[in-house]
């Protein structure tokens, strides 16, 4: 019950078990790459051109950062965790201004006047921010954000949706998100070797005048489709599989899928404070549906914790940074929004509070 990488189902295994042919010669790659496309632009709720990169997540964080800012461009950095403050420290390795509005970890966004003052007076190229920051279990509303970012003409806003999607609605082009960013391991439920981005218009111009040039470029894929020309060759495998996980979330109803998210991360919020778990998000209605994170109970430390439950074969994560050894989460997304692997595990659970 880690929060990624989540427990990948047969079927898709499957897919990664076939002997495909050339990606670059043959058409049926070309109609799979297209049918994976508009599943993923479902789920991020975009009409926008879809990026599918080789490579874990974290290729799409930086491509996006890389081809779109330069040395000395403004980001706003908009941080409720880890990874929040993390993306800022990327941009600043690049040689960006950052400026820092940053949150109590165990909060979502609420600094709203502070985030319109900062837009106004600093004037940043992009704002970026995480939807669920997985390290505490906390997701994050982007409607306002959305709103801010168009009433002050900032050209970007680019968000972390690589733990939610799939799972939350994200609406990128309701919300006005610029580079709005996937990977495949977690509430899709694929290997981690696909990384993906929904790119706007706006961006597209901005990364034809960065012009980057590197393995993570993203140019050469704006019209790789329609020319069946790619950068370096596609892992078709990859793409199988990463269409068969999608696939999975469809025949469930995406709709549907969203729900039981929802229903599963209440279901698991509910047993462990009943059980005497604390939880780490103090207001719920920042809690994301995909991970729930609690206080390690005082009696144990993480190690001996960990240890305990592994003993009786449950593994859940811990964490990073000033979060380490403090408190854990559990990973309910994709295949793991399962009650029959939900409901043993707080068993488990229930056994080492008593």
């Amino acid at each position: 019950m880690v929060p990624g990488p989540t427990i990948v189902p047969e079927r898709v295994l499957r897919a990664g078990m076939m002997n495909y042919g050339s990606a670059d010669l043959e058409e049926e790659f070309y109609s799979l790459f297209q049918e994976t496309e508009k599943l993923l632009q479902l789920f991020f709720g975009t009409k926008n051109k879809i990026v599918i990169q080789t490579g874990e997540g974290m290729v799409a964080l930086w491509s996006a950062l890389r081809n779109t800012l330069k040395k000395g461009d403004k980001v706003l950095a908009v941080s409720t965790g880890i990874f929040g403050s993390g993306i800022g420290e990327m941009a600043a390795s690049i040689g960006c201004e950052v400026m820092y509005i940053e949150h109590p970890f165990n909060s979502g966004i609420t600094k709203w006047m502070e985030i319109e003052t900062a837009i106004q007076s600093f004037q940043p190229k992009m704002i970026t921010a995480v939807h669920c920051e997985t390290p505490s279990g906390v997701i994050n509303p982007l409607t306002q954000l959305g709103e801010l970012k168009a009433k002050y003409n900032v050209p970007l806003l680019y968000v972390d949706a690589v733990a939610s999607v799939g799972a939350e609605l994200i609406d990128a082009d309701a919300n006005h998100i610029d580079l709005c960013l996937g990977g495949s391991q977690k509430a899709l439920s694929a290997p981690p070797n696909s990384a993906f981005l929904a790119v706007s218009d706006k961006a597209w111009d901005i990364i034809d005048e960065i012009n980057y040039v590197g393995y993570d470029a993203l140019k050469p894929f704006r019209n790789a489709l329609e020319n069946k020309y790619f950068p370096y060759t596609p892992s078709w495998v990859n793409i199988a599989q990463l269409y068969e996980a999608s696939m999975v979330i469809m025949d469930d109803d995406f709709s549907d899928t969203i729900k039981r998210h929802k229903y599963n991360a209440a279901h698991v919020m509910e047993s462990m404070t009943k059980m005497g778990y604390q939880p780490f998000v103090e207001d719920l209605q920042f809690a994301a549906s995909t991970v729930s994170a609690f206080l390690i109970p005082e009696k144990y430390t993480w190690e001996t914790f960990d240890k305990k439950l592994r003993s009786k074969g449950l593994a859940v994560g811990g964490n990073y940074g000033p979060l380490a050894g403090k408190i854990f989460r559990i990973g309910h997304m994709g295949s793991q929004s399962n009650r029959n692997l939900i409901d043993p595990a707080l068993e488990i659970l229930k056994d080492l509070i008593v």
